[in-house]
């Protein structure tokens, strides 16, 4: 009788599906900026240390290290209130253009992607270098022009990164005229800080179709959701001549590496490469227009606080090229999420 009933509930557990955790999108609460408080900077990476407590790095700061911000955010609405600038921490590198930045709680240092010569060096929470680095595969120096490490996530056991753009070795970078898919190389690296498993990512095609005066078209950033998946940041970042109708389109898509989808490290990446199953969680496009000035081209992004209701705050930053002109700010923005279960093969 016992045997019989377990075999009954096998069948059911079959037939339903099994529980497959989702992230699934619920507010967006805009963007905001804080001029008064933040100073005029080229914000490209963040991550929560702790509290109200983030490190950001910019892509153009005069020595390499973080800015240490407090940004308070609303624990029922999920709104930020207010991104005030605590300090600034660095040691002697310069120019190594930092791109992407993530907070390891065990050995409480940060480690920052250096874009300019590909490394992801260890810092303390005092700004200074340990002389410990991340071993990243000697493939990813293939990487063209200013499209190298833009991203840098830890999810509690592994650290998480993408190259921005297709490697010389794996084909083709999109451009308006081409209109082809990137595929990008996700690599994780164990607490040894020596690599793991990589993985072959798809972009989407671009949505821009005529000549640019400025144009990048990639991953800027992953963010570890605590359970094993990843968020993934796609940035399609268009000017025209005119300057008049640029846009940025960006994309926060979920996947969930796994065993089976899993790359020799060094093997070319073709069209037959298997890629990571994505899902869109999000999708959102500023612009510049003649009454509209909310151009933000987002390359920062981290998981931030839990709220009230369980639900999670995920916070972007904005690279405003130093303000450029007078017409792009320091955007911050949140996103909240939730997770939920669906049962695999239900319909």
């Amino acid at each position: 009788m016992i045997i019989r009933y377990l075999l009954l509930i096998a069948a059911i557990t079959l037939s339903c599906g099994s529980a497959v955790a989702q992230t699934v999108f619920v507010k967006d609460c805009g963007q905001k900026a804080f001029p008064d408080n933040v100073p005029a900077g080229n914000y490209s990476g963040i991550t929560l240390v702790g509290g109200n407590e983030y490190a950001v790095v910019s892509d153009k700061s005069a020595t390499d290290g973080f800015y240490v911000f407090n940004i308070d955010i609303d624990s029922i609405s999920g709104e930020i209130t207010d991104v005030s600038l605590k300090a600034f921490l660095c040691d002697s590198l310069r120019g190594g253009d930092c791109e992407a930045i993530a907070y390891r709680p065990s050995s409480g240092t940060l480690f920052i992607c250096s874009e300019t010569d590909g490394t992801i060096r260890e810092y303390g929470k005092d700004g200074k270098l340990t002389g410990r680095q991340l071993d990243v595969p000697p493939v990813f120096s293939n990487h063209a022009g200013n499209y190298g490490f833009e991203s840098l996530t830890y999810d509690g056991r592994l650290f998480w990164t993408i190259n921005e753009s297709t490697l010389k070795c794996d084909g083709q970078q999109a451009t308006p005229q081409n209109g082809a898919e990137n595929m990008l190389r996700l690599q994780s690296f164990g607490d040894d800080l020596k690599p793991r498993s990589q993985y072959a990512y798809r972009m989407d095609a671009p949505e821009a179709s005529k000549n640019a005066s400025v144009y990048a078209m990639g991953v800027s950033e992953l963010a570890a959701t605590g359970d094993g998946r990843l968020l993934v940041l796609e940035r399609e970042f268009y000017v025209p001549k005119t300057k008049i109708g640029a846009f940025v389109c960006c994309k926060i898509y979920e996947i969930t590496p796994e065993e089976d989808f899993t790359i020799p490290a060094g093997e070319a990446l073709t069209d037959s490469t298997k890629a990571l199953p994505k899902r869109l969680v999000h999708s959102f496009k500023t612009k510049l227009g003649l009454f509209n000035r909310s151009l933000a081209n987002y390359e920062g992004m981290c998981l931030g606080p839990t709220l009230a209701d369980g639900s999670k705050v995920i916070i972007l930053v904005s690279d405003s090229q130093n303000q450029y002109a007078g017409v792009l700010k320091d955007w911050f923005k949140t996103i909240i999420i939730k997770s939920t279960d669906t049962k695999a093969g239900a319909k």
